[in-house]
Formats: structure tokens, C-alpha cells, sequence
């Protein structure tokens, strides 16, 4: 082999053990499929630029992640009442299986690309032998950065009530509630509906209006609004994938954005 060869395959070497470091992510998705989209692809994204970072001729190559795609509509269907935690059952068990194979083909750290099963995240990880990023915790993380100390919830009616959302916020400072209006959180979910399916015409400006007033009649100050449904972010076209923006007067927290750097800076520490 010439000294060049040597000195190419010393770097191939390097290049690999490097890439072999960043560990393999499970993505828990389907709920709803769109924002499993939105994790794939930036993750990929981000390695590219990682490896790029290490060697610039490196060839841009996929990370190891493997991908739980579950029904959105099964899902649904097994959403629990709170005053009643055998309801729960066959939600949390659906959401733990799934982990579970993602444990078994090799995953060395893991995601649920949806909010609302963060409402039951003790619940599903018991039992689970990998890490699993919680979603509330990158978000408050996210919200205490921008300084903020009143966040309103906007989410799927699981999440813009959920007592874990609140609690996961207390714990950085912060207070955190969904709106109390009902036609706030009616407008919140027929958006959310229309993302499920690709609709994002107009979906910015009628999210900014719900936003807006709704966190008017629940504080004070600039608005702060947690997106906490994964499909929320995709109304607004160019800030899917950062975990805080703005957009005409309130300050977001785009939950899926959080999440996506939570879970890459875990798997490539």
C-alpha cells in the first residue's frame, strides 16, 4: 500500500470509530406522522453537518435510527381519563411496546415524537432499558433560556390540561397552564387536525390570534406560547426544527425543536 493509501486508511479509521461514537436513536412516531418526518430528517441533517465538521470530504451518511410508526387514531382511542388510572392502560402499554422494540433492535437512546404521551412519560418508561428524552424537559430548558416565567400551553386536550406539563415547567420557575377558554382550546385542536393532513394555509396567523388572546386572559407581560403538539410547528414553514422563535409578538417554544436537540446532543456526547 502507498503512504498516501496508509494515510487515507488511517483517516477512513478515524472517520468511522467517530461516526460508530454517535449512539443509535429510537423514534417512537406515527402520532402523528408528519412531525416523524420533521425528527428523521433533521436529525440526518445535523449528523451530516457533524461529520462534516470532523472531515470535510466526508461522505454524508445517514445516522442508525430505527423508527416506530404507530396509529394515530389507535393512539387516540386509548387516551385515559385522569380521575381513572387503569384507563390509561392500553395507552401507555401501546406507547411502551413500541419503545421496547426500538430497545431490542439496537437502540441506545430514545424518543416519543409526540407531546401527549409525555402526559403518561413515568408511566411508559417503566420497564424500558434505554434512556428516553422527555419532551417536557427539553421545553421548559428551552423557556428558561428566553427567561421566561409565564408559558402558555397549546396543545392537544391531553396536554393543554396535563399536570405533567405544569409540574415539568415548575420545576425550572416557571408557570404553565393550557387556556381556560373553551373556544380557545376548540380553535387549538381543529387546527392541529387540519396539520395532521398537510393543511398549513393561514395556519400561522390563526394559531398568532388564539395565541395572542389567550395568553392575554391567563397573564401579563410579552406572550410565551409552548407549542405542545408536534404538528403546531409545522404551521410555520421556516422554524420546524429550532426550539424557540418569534413570530408578530409572541415568543414560541417549539417543543419538537427542543426535543430534536435534546436527543442529538445526548446521542453524540
Amino acid at each position: 500500500m502507498t503512504e498516501s493509501g496508509e494515510i487515507t486508511g488511517a483517516s477512513n479509521l478515524a472517520l468511522m470509530k467517530s461516526q460508530s461514537a454517535i449512539k443509535k436513536i429510537g423514534i417512537v412516531g406515527g402520532v402523528a406522522w408528519p412531525s416523524t418526518v420533521v425528527y428523521y430528517s433533521e436529525l440526518n441533517r445535523r449528523g451530516d453537518e457533524l461529520r462534516l465538521t470532523r472531515r470535510a470530504d466526508a461522505r454524508a451518511l445517514a445516522m442508525e435510527m430505527t423508527i416506530e410508526s404507530l396509529d394515530l387514531n389507535r393512539a387516540v382511542s386509548y387516551w385515559g381519563s385522569d380521575d381513572d388510572e387503569a384507563s390509561w392502560a392500553r395507552f401507555d402499554e401501546y406507547h411502551r411496546a413500541a419503545l421496547k422494540r426500538l430497545e431490542a433492535c439496537g437502540a441506545e437512546v430514545a424518543v416519543m415524537a409526540s407531546n401527549t404521551p409525555h402526559h403518561r412519560f413515568d408511566e411508559i418508561v417503566r420497564g424500558v432499558g434505554i434512556p428516553v428524552i422527555n419532551i417536557v424537559d427539553a421545553s421548559a430548558r428551552a423557556a428558561e433560556r428566553l427567561g421566561a416565567r409565564e408559558v402558555l400551553i397549546l396543545g392537544t386536550p391531553v396536554t393543554m390540561r396535563s399536570a405533567k406539563f405544569r409540574e415539568g415547567f415548575a420545576r425550572h420557575g416557571i408557570e404553565a397552564r393550557g387556556p381556560r377558554d373553551e373556544r380557545a382550546r376548540a380553535a387549538t385542536e381543529e387546527l392541529i387536525r387540519e396539520l395532521q393532513v398537510g393543511q398549513t394555509d393561514g395556519a400561522a396567523e390563526r394559531l398568532g390570534k388564539v395565541a395572542r388572546e389567550s395568553f392575554a386572559a391567563e397573564f401579563s407581560g410579552r406572550p410565551v406560547v409552548c407549542l405542545a403538539c408536534t404538528e403546531l410547528p409545522l404551521a410555520f414553514v421556516d422554524e420546524k426544527v429550532v426550539a424557540t422563535f418569534q413570530d408578530v409578538g409572541v415568543s414560541y417554544i417549539n417543543t419538537s425543536g427542543a426535543h430534536i436537540d435534546a436527543v442529538f446532543e445526548f446521542a453524540t456526547a
